[in-house]
């Protein structure tokens, strides 16, 4: 962990580490204010850009604001749900920050909504802890250091942790399986698809799109349109802790807490397998 005079420091695989389970440990017990909330009675509104927010998506960002004070109070925030108080660009580490992606899934009475955090350091993404609390699923991994699937019993008190690894791509004769969004679909991630003859869809909420690669059930995440960095960065790091990688529809690197107008990616792939990434 080094550190500039007057700005946040520069956290490390090392550090981040360290941090693993205290923040998972905070997302968990976001996740556990998120259930407590009774769904058919909760508060639902509108913002501007059309997204829904509710007392869940409100309650699970104060459990992490808060959390995140006590244990790192130096390293800055940003959350979808705290944008205004966005420094951008950040320089060195900062937490990016999801409190309930899948908002729409979560209104609908399904369960496949996340809980993302992820600490991004130089513009990627470093660590990803992604949670589905109604499942009692975490995903968690460190670039460089491994990926795990995690069981989480409902009161958060118990995990049980196991490696997680992406899949290699079975090859020219194999059929590619492709997470796609239940939600959410454009013509060119459609496009994308279509040029893969035979290929598999899975169909699912939120951040589990990344969590289904990065466990090697899926082969690839594409989303050939705009997409808020918070719904980004944690699967970014877990698929990549698991042994993928994420690019842009042509291959490069993405770069997350610059001053991109909307808080936007503006298109990304998730590959299970690194050395398919681009075919």
């Amino acid at each position: 962990m080094t550190k500039s005079s007057g700005e946040a420091p520069a956290i490390d695989g090392d550090a981040a580490m360290t941090l693993l389970e205290p923040l998972t440990d905070i997302v968990t017990q976001a996740g556990a204010a998120i259930l407590s909330v009774a769904r058919p009675s909760m508060k639902v509104e509108g913002k501007a850009d059309g997204s829904l927010v509710t007392e869940a998506d409100m309650a699970a960002d104060r459990v992490i604001a808060e959390g995140l004070a006590k244990l790192v109070p130096h390293v800055p925030t940003l959350s979808e749900e705290r944008t205004l108080l966005a420094k951008r660009p950040y320089k060195n580490s900062f937490f990016l920050i999801d409190p309930l992606d899948g908002t729409t899934e979560f209104v609908a009475g399904r369960d496949e909504f996340t809980v993302n955090l992820a600490l991004v350091t130089n513009g990627k993404p470093l660590l990803g802890i992604v949670s589905a609390p109604a499942l009692g699923l975490l995903w968690r991994g460190v670039v460089g250091h491994g990926a795990e699937r995690v069981l989480v019993t409902k009161d958060a008190r118990a995990r049980a942790a196991q490696p997680i690894r992406t899949r290699k791509h079975p090859g020219s004769g194999g059929a590619w399986i492709v997470a796609v969004s239940r939600s959410h679909m454009d013509k060119h991630t459609q496009a994308f698809i279509a040029a893969r003859p035979g290929a598999i869809r899975q169909v699912l909420g939120s951040a589990i799109k990344f969590c289904r690669v990065a466990e090697g059930g899926a082969d690839i995440y594409p989303r050939l349109a705009p997409k808020s960095e918070w719904d980004v960065a944690a699967g970014h790091a877990v698929v990549t802790a698991a042994g993928g990688k994420i690019t842009d529809g042509k291959g490069g690197e993405l770069r997350f807490g610059e001053a991109r107008e909307g808080f936007l990616v503006p298109e990304f792939i998730a590959w299970g397998d690194a050395d398919a990434a681009g075919q």
